[in-house]
């Protein structure tokens, strides 16, 4: 986005979204989708926001739904990307017509829907005996790095297991943890403001407990970082880690499986209930506010 116009659209449009008091992990997504939409309007030579009409943002959204992945090749975006864009491109038509802008396009309200036996199918969670394989084998990426940035790659592998697989947490849960919300003493994870808004505390077992305290201690207070974060990269750094360990794996059926962090938390969950765990029990450590969206992984088992 390099039209002056469009950038200062996009800083009011941001500005009002917290206004609002919409969460910090709602605004990160539709500030970074209507970047995109504002990119596509520069691409279209659609250089002032009074030339916006209903027809470019019908073609902007059959645009989107064929567009491919571009962090996972041969794929498209799913469904629930497509709707976030959705949503953020109807905020956006309201905020223009709030400024005045009142030849803006109208809130389309077009949402695609949900196939959820598509999305239980979709699922292809790791075995315990996978897990255990990519664990294994983080200690043999990144051969290529000296040691310093080796070890940096691997302590990062390490706790991304031990949060978002070891502790299910949801993809903005973890990247959102600060050092204040691990409590050594009780060995629990402090979540804050998860799905819904709602807070709840994580146990750590013990395998979980070792990793972060090693992570914390051995190694993140090495680094004099300008924020209070767990993670000392973006989340965009865990993804190709990830990826970068799945290719180290020597396994055939782990190379045809996506992974992601929330796999990791796909498999924990499968992984709990072939272990005895209740639905109800689960339910509550994922931080589902409903009993219909853990039943999900009884039909995947």
């Amino acid at each position: 986005m390099t039209t002056e116009h469009y950038v200062k659209i996009h800083e009011e449009y941001v500005r009002w979204l917290n206004i609002l008091g919409f969460s910090a992990d709602s605004v990160s997504g539709f500030n970074r989708n209507v970047r995109v939409f504002f990119d596509w309007l520069e691409n279209q030579n659609v250089l002032s926001i009074t030339d916006l009409t209903q027809k470019h943002l019908a073609k902007y959204f059959e645009y989107i739904q064929t567009r491919p992945n571009r962090l996972y090749t041969g794929t498209g975006l799913s469904v629930s990307h497509l709707n976030h864009n959705f949503d953020a491109i109807d905020k956006l038509c309201e905020f223009l017509h709030q400024t005045g802008l009142e030849s803006a396009p109208i809130a389309t309200n077009f949402r695609l829907k949900v196939d959820k036996e598509a999305r239980i199918r979709n699922i292809q969670p790791f075995t315990q005996q996978e897990i255990k394989q990519l664990y294994d084998s983080i200690e043999q990426t990144y051969s290529h790095l000296d040691f310093t940035q080796r070890e940096e790659n691997h302590e990062q592998m390490r706790l991304t297991f031990a949060l978002f697989y070891g502790c299910g947490l949801r993809m903005s849960e973890g990247m959102k943890l600060t050092m204040d919300d691990i409590d050594f003493d009780r060995r629990t994870v402090f979540v804050r403001q998860g799905k819904n808004y709602k807070d709840r505390i994580v146990p750590m077992s013990e395998g979980v407990f070792k990793i972060v305290e090693s992570y914390v201690y051995n190694f993140r207070k090495r680094y004099k970082l300008s924020h209070n974060r767990l993670f000392i990269n973006a989340k965009i750094f865990l993804r190709r880690r990830l990826i970068e360990l799945k290719k180290a794996c020597n396994n055939p059926e782990i190379q045809e499986k996506r992974i992601t962090l929330h796999v990791l938390r796909h498999s924990i969950a499968t992984h709990l209930l072939q272990n005895g765990v209740s639905i109800e029990n689960i339910a509550k450590f994922l931080g589902h506010t409903s009993l219909a969206s853990t039943q999900i992984y009884t039909h995947l088992i």
